[in-house]
């Protein structure tokens, strides 16, 4: 009998440690997935990071600066080259010339240059209040006394914005103003560089001024027919 209640107890712990041996697996192997998942992610991290490419962003970063640079500059380009910019440096040059000594040009064509190229702006102070009284002051003063050389032209150029019939004032700013203009341009130029004897004598200092205000006048139409 007693060997028999030691033989039981003897049995009994192997029972208990085998039936708890299951739960204890179970417990152990999601920790152990855990583990190998956890170990995964860090090996694909690990690849992405030694896969990074910093030089090929900073290529692609200097790419779009150059894009951008290179868009910035036809915007910048096409908004010097508008109609209404080089109508201004038309009428400008127009006017140094008028008052340029360094030329041997006719003069006279200036003023229906001026008056097809002038901008609206200008137009529109000139036929306004204080062009006509300007207009006026100036005749009244030229009755009584002499204009010098440089100033008659203009005052014609300011008489005959202001008089100008509206078959005239509506050729400006069209296609058939502009070559006008580019004939007229093209006749003062053709002067201008065939009376100053050579190409070198036309940059020299007392007609450099002008020179460059003929190579204006003829750039700017010829830029307003592209």
């Amino acid at each position: 009998m007693m060997s028999l209640s030691l033989s039981l107890s003897l049995s009994s712990p192997t029972y208990h440690f085998a039936s708890y041996s299951k739960p204890l697996c179970a417990l152990r192997s999601p920790q152990s997935h855990h583990t190998t998942i956890s170990h995964q992610k860090l090996l694909q991290q690990t690849s992405s990071f030694l896969g990074y490419n910093p030089l090929r962003y900073s290529i692609d970063l200097s790419g779009g600066m150059k894009k951008k640079r290179l868009g910035g500059t036809v915007c910048y380009a096409a908004a010097a080259l508008a109609p209404r910019n080089l109508q201004w440096v038309c009428a400008i040059s127009s006017f140094v010339l008028m008052l340029a000594k360094g030329t041997a040009i006719h003069k006279s064509f200036l003023v229906p240059l001026f008056v097809l190229q002038a901008p609206t702006a200008v137009v529109s102070w000139i036929q306004g209040e204080y062009g006509v009284w300007s207009a006026f002051l100036a005749l009244l003063v030229r009755l009584f006394f002499s204009f010098p050389g440089e100033l008659e032209l203009p005052f014609i150029v300011l008489l005959m914005v202001i008089v100008a019939p509206y078959q005239v004032a509506n050729l400006r700013g069209t296609k058939e103003g502009v070559v006008l203009s580019l004939a007229i341009a093209a006749y003062l130029g053709f002067q201008h560089f065939t009376r100053a004897g050579s190409l070198q004598k036309s940059f020299d200092q007392g007609s450099i001024i002008a020179t460059l205000a003929i190579i204006c006048i003829v750039v700017a139409p010829c830029l307003l027919l592209i």
